[in-house]
């Protein structure tokens, strides 16, 4: 059941860091810890980068570096995060909900780049242009991988002894979980119990 969500989550968050060469040297952040964001520190950190985990919650800073992050900054916090000012090589950006891209892009060295994978309702504001143009930084997209990184990915999984973290649910569960992940207590994934499911 634990290895379900890796079709989802895992290929979703390991696509961009094998594209953008997460690994030993890098410094690589992930912005949100929920469904994405736990995947992509425990693939970061099996990688070998140096993984800084975002967060606007201060009670997800424990779990945060159990999944594997070195260190947890509170996004909410200015000290915190002026301290990481041009200094990512690569974010890996999970979160959905619309919020300010530049508060991250600063954090970039020059050349690195932001990818974004979480999909928004509604649209981010549009960010500094010039944030962008002096330090030639990016911001990218990524969706999910083709069959065969798919299966590198698994691979992967399997060698490193990666699996999402998941809440297994009864099928009569399903609208309880569905309220629970708007308000977003869950950790990380709900998995159905096939066995539960009725005619």
């Amino acid at each position: 059941a634990a290895v379900a969500p890796l079709l989802c989550a895992g290929i979703t968050t390991y696509s961009p860091l094998r594209h953008w060469q997460a690994g030993p040297g890098k410094k690589v952040g992930v912005v949100g810890i929920g469904g994405l964001g736990h995947m992509g520190i425990k693939l970061a950190h099996a990688m070998g980068a140096h993984v800084v985990a975002f967060t606007t919650s201060e009670a997800k800073r424990e779990a945060a570096k159990a999944l594997g992050a070195d260190e947890v900054v509170n996004s909410r916090n200015a000290d915190e995060m002026a301290a990481h000012v041009k200094s990512f090589d690569f974010i890996l950006n999970t979160v959905a909900a619309p919020h300010n891209l530049d508060d991250f892009t600063t954090l970039l060295k020059r050349d690195g780049t932001m990818t974004l994978v979480g999909a928004p309702a509604t649209p981010h504001k549009s960010p500094e242009v010039f944030n962008l143009i002096m330090k030639r930084r990016a911001i990218a997209g990524s969706m999910i991988g083709g069959i065969p990184e798919t299966q590198e990915m698994l691979d992967f999984c399997a060698e490193h002894g990666i699996m999402a973290d998941i809440e297994m649910i009864r099928a009569d569960q399903i609208n309880e979980a569905y309220d629970r992940m708007l308000r977003g207590d869950v950790k990380y994934r709900f998995v159905i119990d096939n066995r539960t499911l009725t005619d």
